[in-house]
């Protein structure tokens, strides 16, 4: 008999681990190209955002890191300084400007992390094509429970 409750503790172990190991990753690309732990955070959400196809304004991602818009401001700047993010107009809203990754940003982050692809290849290598399409819509389910919950108490702590 499987222990559905355990399975459930267990994964939400594994996904603690996995984002551990990510941040950590992710910290040592920071320090090695004087990316601050705010701007590594900042670059996070762009990314995964533009990758959704849901690209942020600054308000967006000053909404994400719980900044002050004056503080949202300088860490953009600072960003594009850096050459890692652009401003761009909304192609479907003139007036709105969104975050974008830039081509140099871009370009840095798959020179550190591509070498990564040959471990994580291996790693899934052992699991069929419906099991990683599995993994997938377990990953997407916790991802949308998390935001779930994260709205539930933001709108508890509004009221």
């Amino acid at each position: 008999m499987v222990d559905r409750l355990g399975l459930e503790t267990q994964v939400g172990y594994d996904l603690r681990a996995l984002n551990a190991d990510t941040n950590r990753l992710e910290r040592l690309f920071a320090t090695l190209h004087n990316v601050s732990n705010n701007d590594l955070d900042a670059l996070r959400h762009i990314i995964v955002s533009e990758t959704a196809g849901t690209p942020l304004s600054s308000g967006d991602l000053r909404e994400r890191l719980g900044v002050s818009a004056a503080a949202v401001t300088y860490l953009v700047d600072r960003m594009i300084e850096g050459g890692h993010v652009r401003r761009d107009s909304d192609p479907t809203d003139r007036r709105r400007v969104i975050l974008r990754y830039s081509e140099h940003g871009s370009q840095v982050a798959q020179e550190f992390f591509r070498p990564m692809r040959a471990h994580t290849h291996a790693a899934m290598a052992k699991f069929s094509d419906e099991e990683l399409g599995t993994a997938h819509r377990v990953l997407v389910a916790m991802s949308g429970a998390m935001q779930s919950y994260y709205d539930e108490v933001v709108a508890q702590h509004a009221e």
